[in-house]
């Protein structure tokens, strides 16, 4: 018998911009409404509330939200690309996540609605 797996599922978004940096040089700065979809488990199969995760993500990625990338670490180091900033995403809210008993299986970071990044653990 396969055994029910139960997860939560939170939608953010971000307005902030980015430049690619290039070999040729860095494009031009342009916004984006990033979208970030989160499955969450809790880590010890309680109930957890919708307002509990949403406070945690919303605190976690506040300090993006109308910023010019570039110039936030770690960005000002690395290229803000869709999957750079997708894996730093996964590692900031999985870190927050563990204050309220939370562990994040999946992410998924859009810059339009056609263009997504996804991680997960197996």
């Amino acid at each position: 018998m396969t055994r029910k797996k139960y997860t939560y599922k939170m939608r953010s978004y971000i307005n902030a911009s980015h430049a690619i940096r290039w070999e040729a040089g860095i494009g031009s700065e342009h916004p984006h409404t990033w979208e970030i979809i989160c499955e969450i488990v809790s880590s010890n199969d309680h109930m957890i509330k919708f307002e509990d995760i949403e406070e945690v993500i919303t605190e976690t990625i506040s300090g993006l939200s109308g910023k010019f990338l570039n110039t936030i670490a770690p960005f000002d180091k690395i290229n803000p690309t869709l999957e750079n900033l997708t894996n730093y995403l996964f590692d900031m809210i999985t870190d927050s996540l563990k204050k309220i008993n939370c562990k994040l299986i999946r992410i998924e970071v859009g810059e339009s609605p056609t263009r997504f990044y996804c991680i997960s653990l197996d």
